[in-house]
């Protein structure tokens, strides 16, 4: 890891930190917590790979039908 990546590691920990707090004082519960953080990060991983759901899969180092059910079920619950 270079100096940069070391420097990093802390502020993105200080900002976790910061959002764990944050969800926390506003009560809420873990499983959404976690629902947001997992949607949140597949859909800008499917993003950065312009949709492509079987690079995108790779990257995250899930099965590309596992993928495709997580991005079913994020576009039922908008509805």
């Amino acid at each position: 890891m270079t100096d940069t990546g070391r420097k990093d590691a802390p502020k993105l920990k200080e900002r976790m930190d910061a959002i764990c707090l944050e969800l926390i004082d506003k009560g809420i519960l873990y499983s959404e917590a976690l629902g947001q953080f997992e949607r949140c990060f597949i859909v800008e991983v499917v993003r950065r790979n312009d949709g492509n759901l079987m690079r995108a899969a790779r990257e995250l180092g899930i099965h590309r039908n596992t993928l495709a059910q997580r991005m079913s079920r994020y576009k039922r619950r908008r509805t």
